[in-house]
């Protein structure tokens, strides 16, 4: 339905009784035999209007004063709808000072002897703002629950109703139609943060404490992960709480930050006790190596006969080679961090750890040590080839260098599988190291805990910055005279 031309004079608000003019809304009214339209004075007043002011037509009506977005949903509630029926709609009309408002339409039509259309426009801008503005505060607070993976629940304490929000339903894993108890929901937390949720219920519950907690949480589709559970009571007017309201977040990211951050900080932490070591090393060993050289070249100089001389060469030749060694033992310290960007191939640990016994079976025969090894539940791994053939060799010769010499040596080495990182387990029955005493010097360059000549104290050092380099971590279990068990987590 349209608004034909109305040749009629400004003064058609004639035909309205006073106290419709007199009203905060615009009147219209459409004859659909004679095409008539007329306008109220107050439909001229609620755009900002005098009567007459403006041109009461078909063609100004849907060209200058209904927004362009509006016409088609206005244009259909005036047509489909049967006599008598009342449609409404709401849609924005451009005022003389304000621009377009939000206005309601409400519409009528006659029976068909009296075939005429009624409508009324009612100001709504307010309340239609106010209405968008909350529409859009609620968007905005959805969205940024999402984003934050923030969760609403709510328990009545009295019937034991528990109401869940739809992201709460997310983050545990399960149907939004599915309805959960309080025991039910508590029995995706983790066993050994199930009875701290549960606790915290029961202290709400009877003496309206709040809680807070941070705690692992299985979802229905058996995912680990961190949330933040906690709740506030709703009390009575005699103090007694009556609701409970709360929220679960999923933290799992946060606390994945947390143990990264913590890794990094170990890491550093191990990175600076290396180091310290280094530093002691180039200032204490090699200067204490140069001038022992030192002394031993002016005292050369000075020795008169040849047998002191040769005396002393011999001494610097010892000096010489303990350089030597000092020097290959800081290169090799500087060579694992510049590998590390080394691509790692799938390495079998069979193959890797039969090599290496075959280049010590010397050492093994001469031991009489019995070697026992199964890697059938970890047969490979992704490594640097160089640094898996130094950590088995440091291992097999440590081993065979510390064993107790009153009874058989024997050597375990196997390598499992968990949470998709891969361990190596060697284990031996020698000498054993007390670690109450030397636990934290353990890995300490140049650090020897034996009375072995053979003993240099730069193999476990070494090993350590291998397996760290690439992620991993080392742990010993020893007592003295039992023996040592070594757990390296490669990857």
């Amino acid at each position: 339905m349209s608004f034909p031309e109305d040749h009629n004079s400004p003064h058609t608000a004639s035909y309205f009784t006073p106290v419709v003019n007199n009203i905060n809304a615009g009147i219209w009214e459409y004859d659909i035999n004679s095409n008539e339209v007329k306008w109220s004075d107050g439909f001229y007043h609620i755009l900002g209007y005098e009567p007459g002011e403006i041109e009461c037509s078909q063609n100004f009506f849907y060209d200058n004063l209904i927004y362009h977005g509006d016409k088609k949903q206005f244009v259909k509630s005036l047509i489909e709808r049967a006599a008598g029926h009342v449609s409404t709609v709401q849609v924005r009309l451009l005022t003389k000072e304000s621009g377009f408002q939000w206005f309601e339409h409400t519409s009528r039509k006659s029976d068909e002897a009296n075939p005429k259309i009624y409508g009324s426009f009612v100001n709504i801008n307010v309340y239609k703002l106010a209405e968008l503005q909350a529409s859009q505060k609620e968007f905005l607070f959805n969205e940024t629950s999402k984003i934050a993976k923030v969760a609403l629940w709510e328990l009545d304490v009295r019937s034991g109703l528990l109401t869940l929000s739809p992201e709460t339903y997310e983050i545990i894993e399960v149907s939004s139609s599915a309805k959960l108890s309080m025991d039910e929901f508590l029995a995706f937390f983790e066993q050994q943060s199930h009875q701290v949720a549960a606790d915290a219920i029961d202290q709400i519950m009877k003496y309206s404490k709040a809680f807070d907690l941070d705690l692992p949480f299985r979802t229905a589709k058996n995912k680990l992960t961190w949330v933040k559970f906690k709740a506030i009571p709703i009390i009575d007017d005699y103090g007694k709480c009556v609701t409970l309201r709360g929220v679960i977040q999923d933290i799992d990211h946060v606390k994945q930050r947390e143990a990264n951050l913590q890794r990094s900080l170990m890491q550093t932490t191990d990175q600076n006790k290396r180091l310290q070591n280094f530093a002691y090393i180039v200032s204490h060993n090699l200067r204490s190596h140069t001038g022992n050289l030192e002394f031993m070249v002016n005292l050369f100089k000075e020795s008169d006969s040849q047998e002191e001389k040769e005396e002393v060469f011999e001494h610097i030749k010892s000096i010489s080679s303990n350089l030597s060694t000092t020097v290959r033992h800081l290169d090799e310290i500087i060579k694992i961090q510049t590998e590390v960007s080394q691509e790692r191939p799938v390495i079998k640990f069979e193959e890797v750890f039969i090599s290496i016994m075959g280049a010590l079976q010397n050492n093994i025969q001469e031991s009489h040590a019995k070697i026992e090894y199964d890697f059938s539940k970890a047969p490979e791994v992704e490594y640097i080839p160089a640094y898996l053939d130094s950590i088995l060799q440091n291992m097999l010769t440590n081993a065979i260098k510390y064993r107790q010499r009153d009874r058989q040596l024997i050597i375990k080495c196997n390598t499992f599988q968990m949470n998709k990182h891969v361990y190596l387990i060697f284990e031996d029955n020698g000498m054993g190291i007390d670690m109450d005493k030397y636990g934290d010097q353990l890995f300490g360059m140049y650090k020897t805990f034996h009375h072995n000549n053979d003993a240099k104290g730069i193999g476990l050092f070494i090993t350590r910055n291998q397996i760290e380099s690439l992620g991993g971590t080392i742990k010993v279990e020893s007592a003295v005279n039992q023996g040592t068990k070594f757990t390296i987590r490669l990857t």
